[in-house]
This record gives C-alpha cells, structure tokens and sequence, in this order.
C-alpha cells in the first residue's frame, strides 16, 4: 500500500556500478569468516547490560566497530566529543542514509536507540542483533501507526535515551540524497528535547562512493558481498552541532533545520570515484572538519 508519506528514492541498480580496486578471493573469505564470527560474538554483548553505564556503551561501542572492521570497512569520526559531551538527557539523532553499514557506524560512535523498517527485523543473525539493541520498527505502509511510534520515541527520548532516525525515510546511493521527512521529529518537540544532525559518508581513497549502498533490487546478500569485496572502504560517521529546544515551532521547521544544517557545508561537487557508473548527479558537498 502506498500513500503521501511512504518515502521514496529514485536511487535505483544504476547507481552502483563500475569496477573498484577488491581484494583477493582469499582476503573475501577471511573477511567472511571473520565478520560472522563478530555477529556470534554479539549473542555475548548482553552480558554488557550487567555493567556501569560508561562501561556498558565503551563495551558496545567497542564490538560494534568490531563488527565494522571484519567487513574491511574503517571507521572515521569527525566531533565526537559532541557525542560524549551530551549530558544525560534524551536527544533525537538525525542521519541520511546508504547503507545498512550505517546503523553499525554510528553505534560503533554512539549506542542509541534507532528506528528502522520492519524488514530489518527477518534479516538472518543482524535483524536479531539490531532488534536486541532496542530497535523501534516502524511499517512505512501503515501509515495509522505512525502516531503510536511517534509516543514510543517521544517517551524514550523524555526517558534520557538518544534515538536515532534516518531522515530521508529510505537509502539514497550517498551521492544524491534526500528530503527530511518531519513526521518523526515530533518526537523531539513533544519531549522537548534537542535534535543532533549527523552525516555518513563512504569514501574510497579520496572519493565518495556508491558500492556499499542498498538500493534497487539489491538484496541484504548482495550488498553485502560488495562490501566484503571492496578495498579501502571507509565510512565518515560527521557529528554535527545540535538544534536546541525552541528553534523551531513545528515539525516541519525542525526537519527543515536539521536538513540545512547538514547541507550547510556545501559548496562544490562531490569528488567521485572514477569508473563508478552513477546515473545521477550528487548534491555539492564539501569535506567536513573534525
């Protein structure tokens, strides 16, 4: 069922292309082996409820990126300590999106709480992950649910936790990119609390690139197959600066701020990796600053 909210990219198989630099058969197997020993490995994580709070996220934090490194993905962060500087209280963390790498980056910066699509929960050994992280599922296609899922994130959020919402409401290949659809940010204004935009950006060398999108017929397979071939891969997990309560009277003004904000930082076109077979232009961006 479709209808006026249910989000949409025109992000499509054409996007993903060209032949990147991959690493020998042997390298994919070891990378294989390795990253679905760290996803077994998290069925021991729960044990890290058991301890103090800044243990338990360092623990989580620490595993997450674990998990990240087997795939042959690097992490980079630019401001973390905006992350680690936010006092106890619920903050809603606003994110474009590529990839399912992306709910394992930002962990790897910062435990939060994230909604996602439904589908994500039937994934083999990650749904089950990603669901044991405290997950809110929402069904794009119903969209009378809304209003319940809203209440949920609201009550979180008034409860201390940071929530994490991609914005766009589905990936885009991470040249081109979205609107921010302002439904969830209600959230936000009905807790009262602040809104703190990040932006993730996978780059080969000095270029951005689409290989480890999951869009178009892709299955979660296929994507990831991609990811363990490439070489080089590194993800930029940008901690922008927050949006206080009061800036924005409405939904809609807030979803707004949190887009310019992360927009605010272009000024030329996205550098893209030769040979990458893009069917779309990106929007101009420039490199963020730690």
């Amino acid at each position: 069922m479709s209808h006026a909210w249910m989000p949409a990219s025109p992000c499509g198989d054409g996007c993903v292309g060209g032949t990147p630099a991959e690493v020998g058969k042997l390298r994919q197997v070891w990378r294989a082996v390795t990253a679905v020993t760290a996803l077994l490995c998290g069925v021991t994580i729960a044990l890290a409820l058991l301890l103090p709070s800044k243990q338990r996220e360092s623990a989580i934090r620490l595993w997450f990126h674990a998990v990240l490194r087997a795939f042959g993905v690097r992490l980079r962060v630019h401001g973390a300590r905006k992350f680690q500087e936010i006092p106890k209280r619920g903050v809603l963390v606003v994110s474009n999106h590529v990839s399912w790498l992306d709910e394992l980056a930002i962990d790897s910066v910062q435990p939060i709480r994230l909604v996602a699509k439904k589908d994500i929960k039937s994934w083999p050994v990650l749904g089950r992950i990603i669901t044991a992280a405290g997950t809110v599922y929402l069904d794009r296609e119903k969209l009378r649910e809304l209003p319940r899922t809203v209440h949920e994130l609201a009550t979180s959020l008034r409860n201390g936790s940071a929530v994490g919402i991609h914005a766009e409401g589905t990936t885009w290949c991470g040249l081109a990119s979205g609107r921010y659809k302002p439904a969830l940010f209600q959230a936000a204004l009905d807790a009262g609390v602040p809104v703190r935009p990040i932006v993730l950006r996978y780059r080969i060398g000095d270029h951005v690139t689409t290989q480890p999108a999951f869009v178009g017929s892709d299955t979660l397979v296929d994507s990831i197959r991609r990811v363990l071939k490439v070489r080089d891969l590194v993800v930029e997990v940008h901690v922008l600066d927050e949006i206080a309560p009061g800036r924005a009277a409405t939904r809609r003004e807030l979803a707004k701020l949190a887009e310019e904000q992360s927009n605010r930082l272009t000024s030329t076109e996205l550098e893209i990796a030769p040979s990458t077979g893009d069917s779309h232009r990106a929007r101009p961006i420039t490199p963020l600053v730690a």
